[in-house]
Parts: C-alpha cells; structure tokens; sequence
C-alpha cells in the first residue's frame, strides 16, 4: 500500500483556488459548479464547502486572489524603480504575464464580467483600486498618465482575450500603446 502525503488545510486551500480559478475562467461564475471545481480539485464537494462555505465566497476568494497576485506582480517589477521607468516595468511585466498565462486573463475577464453581483462587484472595485493606488504612488505620475496607462493595459487585455496580438490592426494598436508611453 502507498502511502499518500497529507496535505495541510492551506495546502489544500490553494489547490482548490487553483482548480476555481481554472474552472470559473473557463464558464464564469454562474457557469460553474463546485462539484466540477471538488473534481478537478482531486476533493470532495462537501470540502470545498468546508472550506470556503457557498459558490459565491470562493468566487470571491478566487477575485481577491488573482488581483492581489496582480499588485504582487507590480510591485515586483517596479522595484526600486520610480516614475516613468516603474510604469514601464509593470506594463512589461504585466504584457508578459498576459502572454504566458491565458488562464489568469480569462478569470479576469470572467470577473469583469460578473460585476452585475453586488458583492463580486466590490471585491472587482476594491482590488483594481488597489492597483491603482500603488501604480499613481510608484510613479508619481499625473492622473493623466496614470489614466493612460490603465487604459492600455485594458485594450492590452481585450486584445489578448480575442486573440489579436497576432493581427495587423492588434498589432497596430499596441504599438500605438507602446509609442504613447
């Protein structure tokens, strides 16, 4: 008989983030089930509920979780850096992350998507802010600017979620993106 590795319950936690993440990117938050999230998890439904009570919260715990790793990002990129040189740290970085991890994109677009729910709403609010607050602190930058850059890095995300980096008129736009900076 093998012998299985148990698994602390933070271990687990992050392995059902990571299979809700998967699952709510691939069919949203009303699209999905716990009971796919519990198989592609390796676990039991009633666990998933265990640990995170309804649908909704892990939803929320997934939302709360991918922005947080986006402000992670940021700050790891921007470094010791200050001003222009931050932003364009971040914007590297974060042009990296859309073009390595379709996932990741596709459960922030599933977020956007679900703000017509009051609490998802908030938590979408609440972390882009976040986000916001550190790109205007690390850049000093006017609001102007810092406009801009989020404004890119939106039309960034449209762009990735269609698939259009690869075409002329996708291309033309970052470059137009990459020229304003």
């Amino acid at each position: 008989m093998v012998a299985s590795e148990r698994k602390t319950r933070e271990e687990r936690r992050e392995e059902i983030l990571d299979a809700a993440m998967a699952v709510f990117a691939a069919n949203g938050l009303h699209g999905s089930s716990t009971e796919d999230i519990a198989r592609a998890a390796g676990i039991s439904q009633p666990y998933v509920f265990r640990l995170f009570g309804t649908k909704k919260d892990l939803y929320l715990a997934v939302v709360n979780r991918c922005f947080r790793q986006t402000l992670e990002l940021f700050q790891r990129a921007a470094e010791g850096l200050r001003g222009e040189e931050a932003l364009d740290a971040i914007g590297q970085a974060y042009e990296q992350l859309l073009g390595a991890d379709r996932l990741y994109l596709r459960a922030q677009m599933q977020a956007y998507a679900a703000c017509e729910d009051p609490a998802v709403a908030t938590a979408v609010r609440n972390g882009f802010g976040d986000l916001v607050a550190y790109v205007e602190r690390v850049s000093g930058l006017s609001p102007q600017d810092v406009s801009r850059f989020f404004a890119h890095g939106m039309l960034l995300n449209v762009l990735a979620s269609m698939g259009a980096p690869g075409e002329d008129w996708g291309r033309r736009l970052i470059a137009g993106c990459q020229d304003a900076r």
